[in-house]
């Protein structure tokens, strides 16, 4: 894969993800404007993460059968469709939690089905550097979604913001399709002395790192779902107006997701140099600390505030590639897309109650202090980050690359690699 083809793919997937962030990003304007509570206007971005895990789970499952090409390309015709179905007839909760949760099961097949094609056409000398680039696309493509969610509150309200980013996945569509049209659509051999669960239960390794990004899903996906509204909270606090501050913590979202971009760029590259190991150690590590500190200081000044953020959104999606890049180098072609499916089911359904349980604590603590409602609020995605640090202590000291030492990548040579249709 050349590196313009990469780069190429990397942007269709951010005008394909507008839609990811656009309830987060309004979620002060809805309780407003719709009258909900917090738990409420968590369930709509459950909703979707709930869907999306589905759609994660049965894209990633259907293209070890049917070839991770086709799937990308199925995926990204409904993503279009769905996301301007969202941002044309979303009016109300129940609406927006039908509307957004058909995006989500439109949207798992830009992402699964995509890294197994990457595996297959990178060479795992630089395929962390790879998975670093297509991770950091997501972000870019959450950026994205809150800047433009963000000048949609600033022209016009929720309505004009989900419009807006209803409209780029057509873009992002066009774009991917064209994108991967020289690559062949392949359907691995499946080696009969193996089986699934092999992979799955047997596998120590593949096995940790699955429990590893269920815990980091949790909180990654807990946290960019709360933190456009913390920060519109903490920017409240000192004096701003609410569609002001909204629109402020939409933006200062949209940046702290580059930041998160360029720590999957760096961290990607990083362990294809140092092994993935260390590398999930000290970011889970990191990731931990923060989310079990940060909420206490809502009422910090932004001086403070703003730097903690962008440090926040570095270390919780900077192991983000590196899981994906170490699970594609310890599970057996065949099998890779029933691993990734359970993991994304996993993962993505951790992710979906996560903002569910962070809305719970704020309604539960309503009365409290904000420093104490938000403190726990986030403590409840900590939780998460300190399981993902265990997973990566468990994990084996091994270099970068241990898949290619295995034997099974004798069966992947023999094979030739792939079937092609």
């Amino acid at each position: 894969m050349t590196p313009g083809r990469l780069a190429a793919i990397c942007a269709a997937r951010v005008f394909l993800f507008a839609t990811f962030m656009t309830v987060a990003a309004v979620i002060p304007v809805l309780m407003r404007d719709w009258s909900l509570t917090a738990t409420a206007a968590g369930a709509i971005v459950s909703s979707f993460t709930l869907c999306y895990a589905a759609s994660v789970f049965g894209y990633a499952w259907a293209a070890d059968h049917l070839g991770a090409r086709r799937m990308v390309v199925f995926s990204a015709l409904a993503a279009a469709a769905s996301s301007a179905a969202f941002g044309f007839l979303a009016h109300d909760w129940l609406s927006a939690v039908l509307l957004y949760g058909l995006v989500g099961l439109a949207q798992g097949g830009v992402y699964t089905p995509l890294i197994m094609v990457i595996s297959d056409e990178v060479e795992p000398a630089r395929r962390g550097n790879a998975m670093g680039w297509l991770i950091a696309s997501t972000s870019a493509g959450y950026a994205t979604s809150l800047a433009v969610a963000g000048l949609g509150v600033a022209l016009g309200g929720w309505r004009t913001a989900f419009v807006l980013s209803g409209l780029l996945p057509a873009v992002g569509a066009a774009l991917l399709i064209a994108s991967l049209r020289p690559f062949a659509n392949r359907v691995h051999p499946r080696p009969a002395e193996a089986r699934l669960a092999d992979e799955m239960l047997r596998n120590r390794e593949s096995r940790l790192l699955v429990a590893g990004y269920t815990g980091h899903s949790w909180e990654v996906v807990g946290m960019w779902a709360w933190i456009p509204a913390f920060l519109a909270a903490a920017f409240a606090l000192k004096g701003a107006e609410t569609t002001g501050a909204t629109t402020a913590g939409a933006y200062l979202s949209g940046v702290l997701h580059l930041f998160g971009a360029t720590a999957a760029l760096t961290m990607g590259r990083l362990s294809d140099r140092t092994g993935r190991r260390p590398v999930l150690v000290v970011l889970g590590a990191a990731g931990a600390v923060v989310s079990f500190g940060i909420g206490w200081l809502v009422y910090a000044p932004s001086i403070v505030l703003i730097p903690l953020a962008l440090a926040y959104a570095f270390v919780t999606l900077g192991d983000s590639p590196v899981l994906t890049t170490a699970v594609s180098e310890v599970v057996r072609p065949g099998y890779l897309g029933g691993v990734l499916a359970w993991r994304g089911l996993a993962g993505f359904g951790a992710g979906a109650v996560a903002p569910l349980a962070f809305g719970l604590v704020l309604d539960a603590t309503i009365n409290f202090e904000k420093s104490i409602s938000w403190g726990l609020g986030f403590a409840t995605l900590g939780l998460g980050g300190a399981a993902a640090l265990a997973c990566a202590l468990l994990l084996r000291k091994h270099r970068a690359h241990p898949v290619a030492h295995r034997p099974h990548d004798v069966t992947r040579e023999r094979v030739g690699h792939e079937k092609r249709e």
